[in-house]
């Protein structure tokens, strides 16, 4: 079969497409959380029901994603990414104007499969299109799924106040355009790249599950998971009790997530200047010192202590596309199923244990929980010193 080599200039294109891609994905898997009540009030079911709803959508569009990792990785076609942008573009924006509960659910659950869908083909992309700078890439792409994702809440926000809750179900445009112009301009793989080895499934989990430094490095994503969802579902509830208004709230996590991005942008040139292993370690522990700025400052100092909620967002983000190149690194042929672990997997997990920590917060305080929280990945950033340095 002849394979033709594309340019650099049509690699950048495809990264360029793929950044815009994850943009406007993660704009709409950032809808749902700030209008939930609403849809509720609508409904008429209880806030119990809600956090139900939201555990269904965190497996689905989380915890999957290695298994369509798996068949993304034995395809050369571009379904995932090209379906999973139409189902997240069409569903989540049908979501708010369900009549019943289990049409809520069919819409999260198929809008929440979209972005299952798209994340380990989108990533595995990133990695086959970019010809020597996959680091650089990785960090812009990652970056702009964090932007979006903290565009989501605002955008939702702002059509509910101004527009009303049914006119979210118009912004299916925006995706669905993307998705047919995508099509177009994407190279498809076929033209580029062998058909790959076909691989077992449970045998491939096995390999992937069974590397050492694969295991060290989900350690080092579910740690990163567990600060950034303590932060953001449970402060909420803090500032909420101290009766600031939804509005400061929405921003406070807008900024923690913009933060992030402007981390993940930066991790590459990070990684440069100060090495793979430094990156990591830094973005483990430091959030420990900050956290306890942030518990010393919330009461008397609010805009510092907004500072420094900032910070630790960004710090937490910082490692991410460190911590997925290094992963696909190690097993190139499993560059989409690594990335679902990465990626998806570690934060679904964290995210379903949040119920826990949240029954925990009720009884101890939400500040003393997520500053506990933040001494795990302090203390587990010993084990990075078991990292083997791998050449690009």
């Amino acid at each position: 079969m002849f394979i033709m080599e594309i340019s650099i200039e049509q690699s950048k294109k495809a990264i360029i497409w793929l950044c815009i891609a994850h943009l406007v994905c993660d704009i709409y898997t950032g809808f749902l959380n700030p209008i939930m009540p609403f849809i509720a009030s609508k409904l008429g079911f209880s806030m119990a029901i809600a956090a139900v709803i939201i555990s269904i959508s965190h497996i689905c569009s989380s915890m999957l994603q290695p298994v369509f990792g798996f068949f993304a990785d034995n395809i050369l076609h571009r379904f995932f990414i090209f379906w999973g942008l139409i189902l997240v573009s069409t569903f989540i924006p049908l979501a708010p104007i369900a009549p019943n509960i289990p049409l809520l659910i069919v819409f999260m659950i198929l809008g929440s499969l979209g972005g299952s869908f798209f994340h380990p083909q989108g990533m595995g992309f990133v990695n086959t299109f970019s010809k020597s700078h996959c680091s650089d890439n990785m960090g812009t792409f990652i970056s702009m799924g964090s932007v979006g994702f903290a565009l989501g809440p605002l955008i939702a926000a702002l059509i509910t106040q101004v527009l009303g809750l049914s006119m979210i179900s118009w912004t299916s445009i925006l995706g669905l355009s993307l998705a047919g112009t995508m099509f177009l301009f994407l190279p498809r793989l076929s033209d580029i790249q062998k058909k790959p080895e076909h691989k077992e499934f449970l045998q491939s989990f096995k390999e992937i599950l069974t590397n050492s430094q694969m295991d060290l490095l989900i350690l080092i994503a579910m740690m990163k998971s567990l600060v950034g969802n303590s932060c953001g579902i449970l402060l909420p509830f803090l500032w909420k009790g101290m009766e600031y208004t939804p509005f400061y709230i929405g921003s406070a996590l807008f900024l923690f997530v913009f933060a992030g991005a402007i981390g993940s942008f930066l991790s590459p040139k990070a990684e440069k200047i100060f090495g793979s292993k430094p990156v990591i370690y830094f973005s483990m522990w430091a959030t420990f010192p900050m956290m306890i700025g942030f518990a010393l400052t919330y009461k008397l100092h609010p805009i510092l202590s907004m500072i420094i909620f900032s910070i630790i967002g960004f710090t937490t983000m910082l490692a991410q596309p460190v911590t997925m190149v290094w992963a696909q690194r190690i097993l190139p042929k499993y560059k989409s199923v690594v990335s679902g672990f990465i990626n998806g997997f570690c934060w679904g997990l964290v995210a379903l244990c949040m119920s826990m920590l949240g029954l925990i917060a009720q009884k101890f305080g939400i500040v003393t929980v997520v500053v506990t929280v933040s001494i795990i990945p302090a203390i587990c950033s010993y084990f990075v010193r078991y990292l083997r340095e791998l050449k690009n």
